[in-house]
């Protein structure tokens, strides 16, 4: 190390007195040998320090090249390539911001919240994206940045940042067809952006992920064919329930307190035909919601009635097998439900209701009642 350490010493000083023309030499001759050697940490380390000195004296174009050379070089000095890294000229910080794997994720994050959009932009194309890095770059990020970084199949994101992103996507038909696009949106982060979305992205996505949207579909609208009661084919308690239920809504007092307290006291009957009353849906549609093993719907369902997480948790129980659920997936279920809001909550359910009706248009012409949620 010492004979290393001494040369590149000895060569620092001759950088110093040295002419622009001398130091571009020396800075090649310094990066090459470095390249093509075999140091420890310690000396690539002072290596980098030499090479920095050197760029902070060389052109602009000189420093590009330099950061060309070093973006992909997998024992790049971290404290020269966080110099090059923050350097104001995008031509100079690009390459390492888009390729160097020696970047650590903080260097990242504080250089989007530091420097041009640009500069954004390059961390928008690299390979691989953790969620750190994207939850800054969808907050600020301009539209190019966000687009960029919305079709890096390399990029992961938080919750956090997929709703961003559906906000950034109002008014934005490519962001939100690029959104819809990605293999690793959650469903219901979905359900938003198509409930938000324009007729013809709909339309696009529609065609480009018939999984998702059929998937969603079948949560939503009553399957071919009539779905047996959790208890076997209707009785005559459901008729009664019905009964009682439907003059409890006439009166005005079916509310959130009553579904809660059916659900506390597993009356399967009377919670069923409540919900379907408060939210026009038909009955099986809301059967199949309670006790399918994707609770996704009966989330959307309880969201867009602004219920409380209190009461969508009693109906959880319910429609659970042996009305049990694991600590583990209720708090999925709970962040789950955090994660979606009303209103969108309420045009998911209209979207496919109106779906549901144009299927069936040709069979039936007779107008559906519109969804009203009290």
């Amino acid at each position: 190390m010492s004979k290393v350490k001494s040369f590149l010493q000895g060569l620092d000083d001759a950088i110093l007195r040295g002419t622009a023309e001398s130091r571009t030499r020396a800075l090649w001759y310094t990066t090459d040998l470095m390249i093509a050697g075999r140091y420890s940490d310690e000396e690539i380390w002072t290596f980098g320090e030499v090479i920095g000195r050197i760029a902070d004296e060389i052109e602009v174009a000189a420093r590009a090249a330099l950061a060309k050379r070093l973006a992909d070089f997998d024992r790049a000095p971290v404290n020269i390539l966080h110099k090059l890294a923050f350097d104001d000229s995008i031509e100079v910080a690009g390459p390492v911001l888009g390729e160097s794997d020696r970047l650590e994720d903080y260097a990242l994050v504080a250089n989007v919240c530091t420097k041009s959009q640009p500069h954004l932009l390059a961390i928008s194309k690299r390979k691989s994206l953790d969620e750190t890095i994207t939850d800054v770059l969808v907050t600020r990020g301009n539209q190019e940045v966000v687009n960029s970084v919305a079709k890096n199949n390399g990029a992961r994101f938080s919750d956090f940042g997929f709703l961003h992103l559906i906000q950034r996507a109002e008014g934005d038909s490519i962001l939100a067809e690029q959104l819809g696009l990605r293999k690793d949106i959650p469903r219901h982060i979905f359900q938003q952006l198509i409930a938000k979305a324009s007729e013809d992205v709909k339309k696009r996505l529609e065609h480009e992920r018939p999984d998702m949207v059929d998937q969603i579909q079948t949560s939503v609208t009553d399957v071919a064919g009539a779905l047996q009661s959790k208890f076997g084919p209707v009785s005559r308690s459901y008729f009664v329930a019905k009964r009682v239920v439907t003059a409890q809504h006439r009166q005005g007092n079916l509310n959130e307190n009553s579904i809660s307290g059916y659900a506390r006291s597993h009356k399967l009957d009377e919670v069923t035909i409540g919900l379907s009353l408060l939210c026009s849906l038909p009955g099986d549609v809301i059967e199949r919601a309670l006790v399918d093993k994707n609770r996704e719907m009966l989330l959307v369902v309880t969201k867009a009635l602004d219920f409380s997480w209190a009461t969508t948790m009693s109906l959880l129980f319910l429609g659970a097998k042996d009305h049990r659920i694991t600590a583990k997936d209720l708090y999925d279920l709970e962040k789950e439900f955090g994660g979606l809001n009303v209103e969108t909550s309420r045009s998911v359910l209209e979207f496919y209701k109106s779906r549901k009706n144009a299927e069936g248009a040709e069979s039936d012409p007779k107008p559906q009642p519109a969804l009203h949620m009290h």
